[in-house]
């Protein structure tokens, strides 16, 4: 994902530029906020929110340039415009512009979905919002709010390991920098102890009700069962979160022992009991879709002439 941030400029163009494109059917406001009574008003026209973002800015006669216009643009179609809109609001807040006044304007007219952030970069206070080191905050807040920055500080051997670790926080990036990942993935090094210490806490608690759950509660180990949909496991993996490491579930203990509850007391009518029970409850089964990459299709007006397209990598299930 890019993001770009735009020049300063003294008056709020960047809302008149948006809304055209609205006019035009090419753009959808997507949030206003912090608008303050304006926006209990209805019908808003661009001149007031522009004459609001004048006003605002007018508290520090010291900032000449007050507009602040971003936009935030991801691969192709990878993000849909509610996803795009949800993480602009978190990049504006990791910003310092999440209590500003501010329009999300989705574009829809290009190769690559993209959100417009038009602001002030005056606050409530009449301070200047900080711009120091602006563009490469930028980016790396970016990456912080879409997880990768996070999911760098665990060891994976798989691009689809790291994919679980996103998704496991509830992170919403899908283009990471395929680059990083390879050069992770080769100074990958097993742990064989950490794994033994592992399956030894496996085959401890195994046979616990709430298995699953108790592990990642009591010591941060989360399971991911890997199936095609609708049927029974294949595989699993394990997240170490306390450890940041993550492992293929073969590694550590093969699935058939994990699943045997041979010698234990079965359950009422013959049910299932351990890990067995929460699989077989689980009302969807639990699967990881193949992981595939696009070929980036970048945008000349965002991304610049000239970008050589990338090579699609393996996919890998596991």
């Amino acid at each position: 994902m890019i993001v770009k941030i735009l020049a300063p400029a003294a008056g709020f163009t960047g809302v008149s530029y948006n809304t055209r494109k609205i006019d035009k059917n090419k753009g959808e406001l997507m949030k206003t906020a912090n608008f303050g009574s304006l926006q209990s008003l209805g019908q808003l026209k661009p001149k007031d929110y522009i004459n609001y973002l004048t006003a605002l800015s007018a508290l520090n006669k010291h900032v000449r340039l007050p507009q602040f216009h971003a936009v935030i643009s991801g691969r192709g179609r990878s993000y849909d415009k509610v996803t795009l809109t949800g993480i602009a609001e978190s990049w504006l807040k990791e910003m310092g512009y999440g209590d500003q006044p501010y329009l999300i304007v989705y574009h829809k007219d290009t190769g690559n979905n993209h959100v417009h952030i038009v602001s002030s970069r005056v606050g409530r206070d009449g301070k200047k919002i900080s711009s120091a080191y602006e563009h490469v905050r930028a980016q790396r807040n970016i990456n912080k709010v879409l997880g990768y920055e996070m999911a760098m500080q665990y060891r994976f051997s798989t691009r689809a390991q790291f994919c679980m670790i996103l998704e496991s926080g509830g992170f919403p990036g899908t283009d990471p920098d395929e680059q990083q990942i390879r050069d992770k993935i080769e100074g990958y090094v097993p742990d064989k102890r950490h794994a033994a210490g592992i399956a030894a806490l496996l085959r401890q608690h195994k046979h616990r009700p709430g298995f699953a759950s108790f592990l990642k509660e009591n010591y941060r180990i989360e399971l991911i069962f890997h199936s095609a949909e609708g049927q029974k496991p294949y595989g699993y993996s394990i997240i170490d979160h306390g450890a940041k490491m993550v492992f293929k579930g073969s590694e550590v203990l093969p699935l058939k022992e994990l699943m045997l509850t041979a010698g234990v007391p079965a359950g009422p009518a013959g049910k299932e009991t351990g890990i067995q029970a929460e699989v077989a409850a689980a009302e969807t089964p639990v699967y990881v879709p193949p992981v595939s990459i696009a070929d980036d299709v970048d945008d000349q007006q965002i991304h610049g002439m000239g970008r050589r397209r990338q090579r699609k990598a393996r996919t890998n299930t596991r």
